[in-house]
């Protein structure tokens, strides 16, 4: 898979993740998850784990929900606040909220289902790698 495909596939990802069809944008990002090398591999497995859980708690499931979460949110703590354009802090923070009431036999309710957010000033969901140039010396 090539950088454009990659790219194009973390949208459609994204984009279903905000829609709150968390099993569609887990076969997104599962596609590049196959192929991917680490760190990248951890990083989108988390945020698998993250995205399966809210599937798991749209079907009813609270405790497949929140064993999800915990895994999702230990792989996700490994990167910084915000990745790739993408405010993955805050995300962290709504996961580790929904555990915590989860845990205590609380639902959060459908109206709090997170959304992934664009980090403050970012227009790129997945820059691209840079291509460095090299001058020739005279």
């Amino acid at each position: 898979m090539n950088s454009d495909e990659r790219k194009k596939k973390f949208q459609i990802g994204l984009e279903h993740f905000n829609a709150e069809k968390f099993f569609e944008a887990h076969e997104f990002w599962e596609e590049i998850w196959l192929r991917e090398a680490e760190p990248e591999k951890t990083f989108l497995q988390g945020l698998i784990q993250v995205t399966a859980a809210f599937h798991h708690y749209q079907r009813g499931n609270p405790e497949g929900t929140e064993l999800l979460l915990a895994a999702g949110i230990v792989k996700l703590s490994r990167f910084p606040e915000d990745h790739h354009g993408l405010a993955i802090g805050k995300l962290r923070s709504v996961a580790k909220s929904w555990a915590r009431a989860l845990g205590a036999a609380e639902d959060p309710g459908k109206e709090a289902l997170p959304r992934l957010e664009r980090a403050s000033g970012s227009a790129d969901t997945r820059p691209t790698k840079k291509k460095t140039k090299t001058r020739a010396r005279r």
